[in-house]
């Protein structure tokens, strides 16, 4: 008799399949960001990419799938690439309640999504926004050259060709994981590694671009009868770009230590630059 009620119970489990999971992946990339407002952020979106494996949970319980949406519309707000395993965590506890909806509580899924999306907004931001995005872009920068189409083209093949398949691995991932993602996703180590290393790459590249399209070369020289000496020479072998390099430092000063606004910045080189100009020092 026991085993003709799990017989029963296994044959009335709804299942999604990995085409299922795909094309809910596929909603969350194209439409996380629909429909954006004060009141929920992303949450509409949420739901959206939710909604068809939802239909599927639910094909015969309408009432459910109500409830079901009306859980994903709520506030929701992080990083969206690497937040992209937050909808798929989400999808497994709803697989998992619509299966067992008196053993499992509702209130795991909000409390799971809430804990998750303030953590993954930092590392998100921390890494995609302010490390690797600036790294692409300056790598675009520096084939922009001259008015060139082939950095802000060669800027957005890297950047899909990298947040696409990184955006669907992680939201499967979420699923395939569910509760187990928290615990991958919480740990300190992993996190500290992943960040130093990619801050170390981002300091380099940045630098090479700095170097190469920081322009401040002096104008100064010593004249005696037909002997030039010009300063910018003295000083490129020394070190060349040491100007450039002490403008670049100057400018991270600014920005870190005095907390000057990117407009304020501009502004003072370009005041700084007609001074020199001026003064026939540049």
């Amino acid at each position: 008799m026991i085993l003709k009620e799990l017989a029963i119970m296994k044959k009335d489990e709804i299942k999604l399949s990995k085409g299922d999971v795909a094309k809910a992946s596929w909603r969350w990339l194209f439409f996380h960001q629909s429909a954006h407002n004060y009141e929920r952020m992303m949450g509409t979106g949420f739901a959206h990419s939710m909604s068809g494996a939802l239909e599927k949970l639910y094909k015969n319980d309408k009432k459910g799938l109500s409830k079901a949406l009306q859980r994903n519309l709520s506030f929701f707000n992080t990083e969206p690439q690497l937040g992209a395993i937050i909808p798929g965590i989400t999808l497994a506890l709803e697989e998992t309640y619509a299966n067992n909806k008196e053993e499992f509580d509702t209130e795991i899924i909000s409390s799971t999504k809430n804990a998750l999306m303030g953590p993954l907004a930092g590392i998100g931001d921390s890494i995609l926004v302010g490390t690797i995005n600036p790294i692409l872009l300056s790598i675009g920068i520096g084939l922009s050259a001259g008015g060139s189409a082939l950095g802000p083209l060669t800027f957005l093949t890297m950047w899909l060709a990298l947040m696409v398949p990184m955006k669907y691995f992680l939201f499967v991932k979420g699923y395939s994981l569910g509760l187990d993602a928290v615990k991958i996703l919480m740990n300190e180590e992993i996190k500290t590694k992943v960040t130093t290393s990619l801050t170390i790459i981002g300091l380099i590249v940045i630098g090479g671009v700095a170097s190469s399209t920081i322009q401040a070369p002096i104008a100064l020289s010593f004249t005696s009868g037909e002997m030039k000496i010009s300063l910018q020479e003295i000083l490129d072998k020394i070190m060349p770009n040491l100007f450039p390099l002490v403008i670049a430092l100057v400018s991270y000063f600014l920005v870190d230590k005095k907390k000057w606004s990117t407009n304020k910045l501009l502004f003072g080189i370009l005041i700084f630059a007609a001074i020199m100009v001026t003064l026939r020092i540049m």
